[in-house]
C-alpha cells in the first residue's frame, strides 16, 4: 500500500472538517472491509491521501426507538444488526439481510453505514492496478457490455447508458422495502433517493458528508417483511439477486407492498409493476405468481446473464409468501 494520513475524528464536526480539507483524496473508514481490499489492490486512478477514522466517535452505535421510528446508528455492525430483538420484533427482512451478508468475521467488522455506502463489485472496475479504465473510473466505455456480464444488470444500464454494474448490498434492499430514511451531516432523505450513479460514486454523499442514522418507522399492524438472497456460495458470497419485501394486510388484501431487488440493476431497483399487481388482493398463490411475472417484465438480460431474469423472478415470489 502506498502512505497515506490517518486521522482518528473524535467528534462528527472533526471527521468533516478534515474531510472538507482534503476534499475528494480523503475517505471515511469504519470497518473497512471494502476500502482496504481497494487501496491494496490500487483499483482506482487516485489512491486517497488521507483516511479518517470514525470509529474513534462514541455514540454512533446505537439502535433505539423513538418518536415512532427505529434509529439505527452508522457504525452498528452487521452482527449486531442481525441479532437486534428490537429491529427484528419490528423488521424482520432488516435482520435476515445483516444476517446473510459476507461471512461471520467480516458482519462483525462491517457497519450498516458502510454497507449503503460500499462501492461497486464488477470484476473490470475491481482488476488490479486500474487495469480497465471505465465508464465509473471516468474512462471511455464499459468493458462489460462486449465482456463477460454474467453478474451485470439486467435492467439496463446507467452513466450515459454505458455502465452494468449492479449494486452489491444486501442490507440496501431491505432498507428500501422498509421505507427507509438516510440522516447526514447535511440532509435527510429517502433511501431510495440516497443511491446513484456516477464517476467513483454509489451514493449521493459530498465529499465532506457523513451518514449519522438510519430511519426506520415502525410497521403498522398487519404488516411482514422477509428478505432472500441467492449466491453461489450461501455463506459468503455478494449476491447474484437478492430481494426484499413489506406487505401489509387488512381485511385480507394487500393494502401496501414496497418490494425491491437488488444486485440486478445499477442501484436497488423497486419493481413498481409488481407491487400494482398485489396491491388490492389477497396473497394467493396466483397472485404471487402475477406479480413476480410483473417484476421482470422489464428485463433487458446481456449476452451471458439471461438466467438472473428467472431467479429475479424466484426471489420476488419467495418474499411474497414470506409476507403471507
Amino acid at each position: 500500500m502506498e502512505p497515506f494520513s490517518h486521522f482518528n475524528a473524535q467528534t462528527i464536526d472533526d471527521a468533516v472538517l478534515i474531510l472538507r480539507r482534503y476534499s475528494d483524496r480523503a475517505h471515511v473508514i469504519a470497518g473497512g472491509t471494502d476500502l482496504i481490499g481497494k487501496m491494496k489492490d490500487r483499483i482506482l486512478p487516485g489512491y486517497p491521501e488521507a483516511l479518517v477514522n470514525i470509529k474513534t466517535i462514541p455514540n454512533l452505535g446505537f439502535i433505539e426507538t423513538r418518536n415512532g421510528m427505529v434509529r439505527i446508528g452508522p457504525l452498528c455492525t452487521l452482527e449486531e444488526i442481525a441479532n437486534s430483538e428490537v429491529i427484528t420484533h419490528h423488521w424482520l427482512a432488516l435482520t435476515q439481510a445483516a444476517a446473510r451478508a459476507a461471512s461471520p468475521h467480516l458482519r462483525e467488522m462491517g457497519t450498516i453505514g458502510g454497507n449503503i455506502c460500499q462501492d461497486i463489485r464488477c470484476w473490470y472496475y475491481r482488476n488490479p492496478n486500474n487495469r480497465f479504465p471505465c465508464l465509473r473510473k471516468g474512462g471511455g466505455r464499459c468493458y462489460a457490455l462486449e465482456g463477460d456480464n454474467r453478474f451485470h444488470s439486467i435492467f439496463g444500464g446507467s452513466v450515459q447508458e454505458g455502465c452494468y454494474a449492479v449494486h452489491p448490498s444486501d442490507v440496501a434492499p431491505a432498507l428500501v422495502a422498509l421505507d427507509g430514511r438516510v440522516k447526514t451531516t447535511k440532509r435527510t432523505v429517502p433511501i431510495e433517493d440516497f443511491f446513484s450513479v456516477s464517476v467513483q460514486k454509489t451514493t449521493i454523499l459530498d465529499a465532506d458528508e457523513i451518514v449519522t442514522e438510519i430511519r426506520l418507522p415502525l410497521p403498522v399492524e398487519g404488516t411482514k417483511s422477509a428478505f432472500g438472497k441467492f449466491a453461489l456460495r450461501a455463506s459468503i458470497d455478494f449476491p447474484i439477486v437478492n430481494c426484499a419485501a413489506a406487505v401489509t394486510v387488512s381485511q385480507g388484501k394487500a393494502i401496501a407492498a414496497r418490494i425491491c431487488l437488488n444486485a440486478v440493476y445499477v442501484t436497488p431497483y423497486r419493481p413498481a409493476a409488481s407491487e400494482e399487481a398485489i396491491l388490492g388482493k389477497p396473497l394467493t398463490d396466483v397472485n404471487i405468481e402475477r406479480a413476480a411475472d410483473a417484476a421482470v417484465s422489464g428485463a433487458k438480460p446481456l449476452s451471458r446473464n439471461r438466467y438472473m431474469v428467472q431467479i429475479a423472478r424466484t426471489m420476488v415470489k419467495r418474499a411474497l409468501l414470506a409476507c403471507r
